[in-house]
């Protein structure tokens, strides 16, 4: 065999994507390597934004130029040099839009081969043809039911949901589904010219108008002569009535507003279709069967039962049904590996988590069988129990055995203890930040003072003791029946704070998402998730927090903007006057390349500062608008420091560990455990007079220790302050501080779905049933096991 002569090192040279800083690094070949450092350091940036980038710059050099067009190209990594780069495969946490068709079954191909197992074995009906492959999936017109349209259930709504008070009167608002404001006055309007009595109570209107008005799918046109305020002109206009049933599943549908839509779901009810019985296809593709089961049948099997089916009883099917049910077997084995056995074929994408869908992506990359690549991994410890990610850790060695090199960003511990090669950037997040501080195997770390996991890695000693606080009362849910959870009654105390644990899919969202502030004793209920604050660059940490209202309005009372008639718009980038129109406020335009990846530039007039020469004119303390945007956090508070409106938001921010951040950094540049520390620093900065329940789902995810330390803090002084705090978690070390604990489980999907303990820690720790216990009692340390 002829010698390999590639160089064993990935050679980054002069890279200065993001906050990096010119960083020089050499980052070994076919081995576990993992970036650390906190938040905003700019470990991410080396990993994805330099070092994946560029490999897939590089493939895409390759491909022919017509085809390049139709590729999503990232661009070229602002780096000097990088030798030694093999072909890059990423695997990020971030997902495609929401997708009711999309499920567990299509992210990992399982349901294609699970359809020509149907096709080529099934049993069919005496006299049936047999049916292409196509014709057992919902997601075609040859398979998809003909009433449900392969959704598998139907949505509708009834008399008592949409008109809760029979009382009223349609103008005193007695039909609820219908919107505020103008839209609801139009439809009452146009009911009224229609020749309805908007007056009577509802009771007192005829059986058959209350059904029109509520259930028609006519939709007439009538003149409306509006009735309004005796100053204002009255134009008569051309108003399309529609009924309540058709907004709301309108609504439902079409609304890219969550509140909207979870409103109108309040207002419907949820059934089986009454064609597909939910089973999605067609009743011919429903009539063949495998081991005596549908298609649908199997497909809502957890993986593991779906598996252990298969293997028993392909031998009876013939050669065809072997070679396709061992095939089936193999794939299912690698995502059951990953600990995500729980899950069935048709569980839809968006009930998964972040965590979850990066490992059913990992487990179709570790059945590929590709070598001599790098993988690129966004924590892929998200979402995970302990006992899980002792399984992550053999299938990342496993990747790394068959060949290739495994890059990974981290926060996990256990995970940083099991690399070869350490990468720690930092010191700090942001501008204070963008260095490598070590390269090379973890136990070097231990020598390097200014790096901020060293301490967690070698210096770790158990915290001072803490006294476990009190319960001021309960709030008690349930029954729950829902996803896995079948009638389950839970009690969570007030006053404290409580951490949810339990494995991967024991159903702890789901317990937790049936809080609300109807419940007695609830008060004011903040969720705080890590969804991002905004979808495009227009949104930003000023605009979400409110503080960019502030600084518009301290600009328009300086002397300059008085004297001009400058109001508040004028210094606002997403409205026309004071931005520049070239750019349209963004700050740099788009170029097209055709097959190269288009490219943006500084606006040419403006030059980046997105705001017109005229409206820059005016200064507030020395600093046009655009410069006040350009400040860090850090900065900001310096700068408002006598503003109180201002400085209470900016001290806020600095409390959560995100000074390093920009006023104007676009909402879509931001993590997702950064954005959730923004809704946080924007929930803390407002004056609270009633106590509140603060649900926060996973919140450590995404942070280093080093942060979580700090997100904590914060945490506590809420439940110091008077307010309960309940957090979903698998940080054993945040488990451990908790004054409660609801352990979930004992395993995932139909395994678990029950409580099996429930306490203060140091009990929970010792609960035999309970897979959390080992991995809390270990974090208790002595004090807990004494």
């Amino acid at each position: 065999m002829p010698e390999s002569h590639h160089d064993p090192y990935v050679r980054v040279r002069g890279a200065r994507e993001h906050n990096l800083v010119g960083v020089d690094v050499d980052i070994p070949r076919d081995a576990l390597v993992v970036f650390t450092g906190v938040s905003g350091s700019g470990k991410s940036s080396l990993a994805f934004g330099t070092i994946y980038a560029e490999a897939q710059r590089r493939y895409f050099e390759s491909v022919a130029p017509y085809a390049r067009r139709l590729i999503h190209q990232v661009g070229a990594p602002a780096v000097g040099e990088i030798t030694g780069l093999p072909p890059a495969v990423s695997l990020e946490q971030r997902r495609s839009s929401p997708n009711a068709r999309s499920s567990v079954g299509t992210v990992t191909t399982l349901s294609n081969s699970l359809r020509m197992l149907f096709s080529r074995a099934g049993r069919y009906p005496a006299g049936a043809g047999r049916l292409d492959s196509d014709a057992f999936s919902p997601n075609t017109a040859a398979g998809a039911c003909p009433s449900c349209h392969g959704l598998g259930r139907v949505h509708d709504t009834s008399e008592e949901l949409l008109v809760p008070d029979e009382d009223l009167s349609i103008r005193q608002g007695a039909i609820a589904a219908w919107p505020g404001a103008w839209q609801g006055k139009n439809l009452r309007d146009v009911l009224d010219a229609l020749g309805y009595d908007v007056d009577r109570p509802w009771r007192e209107l005829d059986a058959k108008d209350r059904e029109w008005i509520l259930f028609t799918d006519e939709q007439p046109v009538v003149t409306v002569h509006p009735v309004r305020d005796a100053d204002r002109i009255q134009r008569p206009y051309q108003g399309t009535y529609m009924s309540a049933r058709r907004y709301v599943l309108r609504t439902f549908s079409d609304s890219k507003s969550p509140t909207l839509r979870a409103k109108a779901e309040r207002l419907l009810t949820s059934a089986p279709c009454p064609v597909c019985g939910g089973g999605r296809l067609r009743p011919e593709s429903l009539a063949v069967t495998f081991a005596d089961r549908t298609i649908a049948d199997l497909a809502s099997l957890p993986l593991t039962a779906l598996a252990e089916l298969l293997s028993t009883t392909a031998a009876e099917d013939g050669e065809t049904a072997r070679v396709l049910t061992d095939d089936l077997v193999a794939r299912i084995a690698t995502v059951t590996e990953l600990g995500l056995g729980y899950l069935s074929l048709d569980r839809a994408t968006p009930t998964l988590s972040n965590g979850e869908l990066q490992r059913l992506r990992l487990a179709t990359q570790l059945r590929s069988g590709l070598f001599g690549v790098v993988y690129v991994l966004d924590e892929p410890s998200a979402g995970l129990h302990p006992a899980d990610t002792e399984s992550l850790l053999v299938v990342l060695d496993r990747l790394k055995g068959a060949g290739n090199s495994v890059f990974v960003v981290e926060h996990h511990l256990d995970v940083i203890r099991h690399a070869d090669w350490l990468v720690d950037v930092g010191p700090l997040a942001g501008v204070h930040g963008g260095r490598v501080l070590h390269s090379g195997p973890p136990g070097g770390l231990a020598d390097v003072e200014t790096s901020a996991t060293r301490r967690f890695l070698f210096d770790r000693e158990p915290g001072p003791a803490r006294d476990v606080r009190a319960p001021a009362g309960w709030l008690r849910t349930g029954p729950v029946t829902r996803h896995n959870l079948r009638s389950v009654d839970a009690a969570f105390p007030v006053g404290v704070l409580t951490a949810v644990t339990g494995v991967s899919g024991s159903g702890k969202s789901t317990l937790v998402g049936a809080l609300s502030e109807e419940l007695s004793g609830v008060g004011r209920l903040v969720t705080v998730d890590q969804r991002p604050i905004g979808r495009t660059p227009r949104s930003n940490l000023a605009t979400y927090t409110g503080l960019f209202d502030v600084v518009r309005k301290l600009f328009t009372e300086t002397e300059e903007a008085r004297a001009r008639g400058y109001k508040a718009g004028r210094f606002s980038f997403n409205v026309p006057g004071g931005r520049c129109e070239t750019c349209q406020g963004e700050g740099f335009v788009s170029v097209e390349l055709l097959f190269l990846p288009s490219t943006y530039a500084p606006c040419p007039d403006c030059h980046g500062a997105r705001y017109n020469p005229e409206t820059l004119q005016v200064r507030l303390r020395g600093l046009t608008i655009a410069e006040v945007l350009d400040l860090t956090v850090e900065s900001a508070a310096g700068f408002f420091d006598d503003t109180p409106t201002a400085a209470r938001s900016l001290r806020t921010l600095l409390d959560v560990g995100l000074g390093y951040l920009r006023l104007g950094q676009p909402a879509t540049e931001l993590s997702g455990g950064e954005a959730q520390r923004v809704k946080l620093a924007s929930e803390l900065q407002r004056p609270h007079r009633s106590p509140t329940l603060y649900v926060l789902d996973e919140p450590t995810t995404g942070l280093h220790p080093a942060d979580v330390e700090v997100l904590m803090r914060q945490l506590h002084g809420l439940v110091d302050a008077g307010h309960s705090v309940i957090v979903v978690e698998h940080d054993m070390d945040v488990v451990a501080t908790a004054d409660w604990v609801v352990d979930l489980g004992p395993g995932g999907g139909d395994e678990g779905g029950r409580i099996v303990a429930a306490g203060p820690p140091d009990r929970v720790a010792r609960a035999a049933e309970s897979r959390t216990a080992p991995y809390l009692l270990r974090a208790l340390g002595p004090a807990g096991r004494g």
